[in-house]
């Protein structure tokens, strides 16, 4: 978390102009722990320290300053502009952790601002394009379409999950799931956890052979396919054009057709209903706090009575902080994201009336573990990855799965399940007395 201090006393004393690596230091307030170059030829920081910054562009310094904070850094890095010395592209994870345990920016006095601006020169001040891979800002997509209407988050999930079905079996591995796994122990595999999750979702639902499953947001058709091979008709809803076209092909092969099936469409196109059991993995992050009540209604009124609900998704770990995401995952990640407390989550599904929420829990360890395995399988991969997505968009993606690591490991993000039913006209449910799944 970027912090700002006073700076150090004595400061403005400093006359002339300032290399790179002193403007740095002037930042950060000295007593680094990495270690920081600059193409000017400037260093700063311990000579024999395991990781650090080196800015190796011109280029590099004007994204730094005209987007100061994640942004800025984020464009740099993914142009090539930015190295994370000590760690690998594909899983800058450990790299990250030391910068951002060194990262408290001090506010420069008045004075240093404009020593500062002076050393850097006035070219730098002028913006420039960003990487490719940026999707326009918020406004931007505010004044070109309504958010969150059928056309603009089909755009979205275009932008983010139509990047190529070869990259994601890479990074993912072959279960093709971009979800939190649950893993049994500390030593299973990600193939394990990722089965391990499905089954958890399947018991909680109380799904049996001949039950009907609508999931919604499917993915791959991971869920969908789980289900099916277990006797559930299920069915599955996808915006992602390559998400849908490879989760047929999979339903095909393996031989699943009579039971499942994944559609190219907005799950508020699905007109069939009495499903005993709706699920949401990983889509509520995409609908917009403010269109939950119509979400979880969508979801009330698929159910038969007695039907179950599952919603797994990233929340934030209070109820009061604000829903927009970052400028980094903004602009790089999930454009028109929207996070929340798990409480609110809760509140507003039992606002919508007709539902009882039976049981929650929180995975926030184990979406950190699930990141760490899709790092490792990116460098397993990294070659082939650049080959097939381009040396930027590998980097983003190495950046974007280690820095949210970082978020699960320290609270600042979490992923919560929460199981409901639906009662019947006089309030009751059909639900045993005590969990009935495996943990």
């Amino acid at each position: 978390m970027t912090t700002f201090k006073d700076a150090p006393a004595g400061a403005d004393s400093h006359s002339g102009k300032l290399s790179l690596a002193e403007i740095f230091e002037t930042l950060l307030g000295g007593n680094l722990s990495i270690r920081i170059s600059a193409y000017d030829g400037s260093t700063a920081g311990p000579a024999d320290a395991q990781y650090g910054l080196n800015l190796k562009t011109p280029r590099g310094t004007t994204y730094l300053v005209t987007a100061p904070g994640d942004l800025g850094l984020a464009r740099a890095y993914i142009a090539g502009d930015l190295e994370l010395v000590g760690a690998h592209p594909g899983d800058p994870y450990p790299a990250l952790k030391a910068l951002a345990e060194d990262l408290s920016f001090h506010r420069p006095s008045p004075l240093q601002l404009a020593q500062i601006a002076r050393s850097l020169g006035i070219e730098h001040f002028k913006p420039i394009a960003p990487p490719p891979q940026e999707a326009v800002p918020r406004w931007r997509r505010f004044a070109e379409g309504l958010r969150h209407s059928k056309a603009r988050d089909a755009e979205v999930i275009h932008y983010h999950y139509d990047v190529s079905n070869t990259f994601y079996e890479w990074v993912l591995g072959p279960s093709m799931t971009y979800t939190c796994a649950v893993y049994p122990d500390r030593d299973a595999s990600l193939e394990t956890a990722q089965e391990n999750k499905y089954r958890l979702i399947f018991e909680k639902l109380r799904l049996k052979p001949g039950d009907r499953l609508l999931d919604i947001g499917c993915g791959w058709g991971g869920m969908v396919r789980y289900a099916a091979k277990r006797g559930v008709k299920a069915l599955g809803a996808t915006l992602s054009a390559e998400q849908a076209e490879w989760a047929q092909k999979a339903i095909v092969d393996e031989g699943l057709s009579d039971l499942a099936e994944v559609r190219h469409s907005d799950y508020r196109d699905i007109t069939e209903s009495g499903f005993d059991a709706v699920s949401s993995i990983g889509l509520t992050e995409h609908i917009g706090v403010s269109n939950y009540p119509a979400y979880f209604g969508f979801m009330r009124d698929k159910l038969r009575t007695g039907g179950m609900l599952l919603n797994h998704c990233i929340t934030r770990p209070d109820n009061s902080s604000r829903a927009k995401a970052g400028s980094f995952i903004d602009r790089y990640v999930f454009p028109d994201g929207e996070l929340t407390g798990s409480g609110k989550i809760i509140s507003k599904l039992q606002d919508i009336g007709g539902m009882e929420v039976i049981h929650e829990e929180n995975f926030r360890e184990h979406y950190a573990m699930t990141l760490r395995d899709w790092n490792a399988n990116l460098v397993e991969h990294w070659d082939e990855a650049v080959a097939e997505v381009g040396e930027g968009t590998a980097r983003l993606w190495g950046l974007y799965m280690a820095g949210c690591r970082i978020g699960f490991n320290r609270n600042i993000i979490q992923l919560h399940h929460v199981l409901a039913t639906k009662l019947d006209e006089r309030g009751g449910h059909q639900v045993p007395l005590r969990p009935w799944w495996n943990a």
